[in-house]
């Protein structure tokens, strides 16, 4: 599918930004940090509600932080996020990663956090991202693995859920296995010095399973992936609600857990 006709699977519905504002540089971009200095220039790519933008933002203050996303909506959140952390070393565009509106060379780092698994053209985005980075710089990219989630209990309709959401994802032009192709797209895009890592959220504690479970169970049911389901034929009203039952029931679990794998590259420009 092109670029022109990918379609970002999840939306901007609040159970999806729920599960985006917990994000911060510490659990979502631990493997660039040890490269960030003060006075670097950094594009955060997709930077949504702009929670990691922030905290990118103090690390290289006084230094730059450029985010863009393609939805304008989400970048007022974005923006009251970084002025109410005091950060005014941020601005912010509406931009498209396929075809990014910046010179040559303009940033020492940039950073795309769960993004490749929703453009139509992965490896098209990766050469965009390195040719607006500047020489001996890095393009640092993470990403998820449906495929590869893992859970405690196997409640069995979390298993429909992990087939449907990658049938939608891929019918809708993304990858939603995106963290195992990160290092093939980086290859295909140029890049020869690859540091491939892979990290984890794990939840667990009562309050995280009730969080996850939470915002799944409505993201199924009320988000732009719940009406994607629907309208491309795969799944129905009435599945969907079954799935969001599960997965509740599975948040109830006191010994429930969730792992969501994550591949990581740091790419040398």
């Amino acid at each position: 599918m092109s670029k022109e006709s990918a379609v970002y699977t999840h939306g901007h519905h609040e159970s999806v930004l729920r599960s985006h504002r917990r994000r911060t540089a510490a659990n979502s971009a631990a493997y660039l940090l040890p490269q960030l200095r003060p006075g670097m220039d950094v594009l955060d790519v997709g930077c949504g509600p702009g929670t990691i933008t922030a905290d990118l933002a103090a690390l290289v203050a006084p230094g730059a932080v450029t985010a863009v996303d393609t939805a304008e909506d989400v970048l007022g959140e974005a923006r009251a996020v970084t002025a109410g952390r005091g950060r005014d070393n941020v601005r912010f565009a509406v931009a498209d990663v396929h075809q990014l509106d910046f010179a040559d060379g303009s940033f020492d780092v940039v950073h795309a956090h769960q993004v490749l698994q929703h453009v139509g053209e992965p490896v098209q985005a990766l050469r965009e991202m390195r040719r607006v980075c500047r020489a001996g710089g890095f393009v640092a990219v993470r990403d998820s693995d449906y495929g590869a989630f893992t859970w405690y209990p196997e409640v069995p309709a979390l298993e429909e859920w992990q087939e449907l959401y990658r049938r939608v994802a891929r019918a809708a032009g993304g990858e939603p296995d995106a963290g195992r192709r990160l290092y093939s797209w980086a290859r295909a895009a140029g890049f020869t010095d690859i540091t491939a890592t892979a990290s984890a959220w794990c939840f667990t504690t009562p309050e995280e399973r009730a969080w996850w479970s939470g915002l799944w169970a409505d993201r199924t049911t009320v988000s732009s992936y719940a009406r994607l389901a629907v309208d491309g034929g795969h799944a129905s009203g009435e599945e969907l609600a079954r799935i969001a039952d599960a997965w509740r029931e599975w948040g109830r679990q006191d010994d429930a857990s969730f792992t969501v794998p994550h591949g990581e590259l740091l790419c040398r420009v």
